[in-house]
């Protein structure tokens, strides 16, 4: 890769590694399901007018609507409102590639080789140390319900492969469009009308910028360059940088945040990007020859946008 665009890749990282700290303080903004809902509500418009009509079938786009903006975004922005730290959200949400590495063995007939197996049981044992370390720091449910992300996560990239999306800053806009209204109907039920409303009312300068980061910066600056460097080399080339997530959300959540990193931590840290680049970066054995999936694919892992 280029200089730049090695930059520009390390960039994204951060990008996203930060944004779950600009979450963290969004969360003493607005409730959970309502923050969702308006960073997908800011994601999508204006640009919806300005990426042309959908270029995959409908299906597609509300599939991943539904498994990332609703079930993913709306499971993790619950489960950090629960407790769960930043920090350690932005590590344990990588557990996403063994998900959709195993998704992608039934679905995709992806089949793991050796290796691949091996990336997953390590990366897995980096959750249970993490498990351990939450258990300590943080509430179970939290925890449990950023892992459930990560599956959701998972479901919504095999979903994303499948549909092949020929324009992918076109795919990502409309999906944002999917989830607005189900998360604002959601959080009027569960969150309840007065508690939005008076997070509404509220709104100042910082919950406009946390909006703004989340949205603008985090969804459409993030995805449209990730998208960009994944045109322009091999998804084993670019994948890998995806891997600094963790590490800058880990360190931008104790610099700014005060969040500690227990020797725990880092040995989960050590063991679930460990594990997960393993994962990703290994082909996989016997894919099928079928649809929009060739034996000769990067896996579906790598392939996939790790943005927050």
């Amino acid at each position: 890769m280029r200089p730049v665009h090695t930059a520009l890749a390390v960039l994204v990282a951060a990008v996203w590694g930060f944004n779950f700290v600009v979450i963290e303080i969004g969360l003493g903004h607005f409730p959970p399901l309502l923050l969702s809902a308006l960073r997908f509500l800011v994601a999508a418009l204006p640009a919806v007018f300005f990426v042309g009509r959908p270029k995959v079938a409908w299906k597609w786009i509300l599939g991943v609507g539904v498994a990332l903006g609703i079930a993913k975004f709306g499971l993790l922005f619950t489960g950090m409102a629960a407790g769960m730290p930043a920090g350690l959200s932005s590590l344990v949400l990588q557990i996403q590639a063994v998900f959709t590495a195993v998704l992608a063995a039934v679905v995709l007939k992806e089949r793991p080789g050796r290796v691949r197996m091996l990336g997953m049981a390590v990366a897995l044992a980096g959750i249970a140390v993490a498990a351990v370390d939450g258990g300590t720091s943080g509430p179970v449910l939290g925890f449990a319900l950023v892992v459930a992300a990560a599956a959701c996560w998972g479901v919504s990239n095999v979903l994303t492969r499948k549909a092949s999306p020929p324009d992918a800053m076109n795919f990502m806009v409309w999906v944002c469009t999917v989830p607005v209204l189900p998360l604002f109907g959601l959080s009027l039920l569960l969150e309840g009308p007065e508690r939005d409303l008076a997070a509404l009312r509220a709104l100042d300068w910082s919950g406009a910028a946390v909006i703004g980061y989340v949205a603008w910066v985090s969804t459409v600056f993030g995805f449209g360059a990730w998208s960009y460097l994944m045109r322009r080399y091999p998804a084993s080339s670019v994948a890998p940088f995806s891997l600094l997530v963790p590490v800058f959300g880990m360190s931008s959540a104790a610099l700014v945040l005060g969040e500690g990193i227990s020797g725990l931590r880092w040995a989960a840290a050590v063991l679930l990007v460990g594990g997960v680049a393993v994962t990703s970066l290994a082909p996989a054995r016997g894919a099928a020859r079928t649809g929009s999936v060739s034996a000769g694919s990067p896996p579906v892992a790598a392939a996939a946008s790790p943005a927050p």
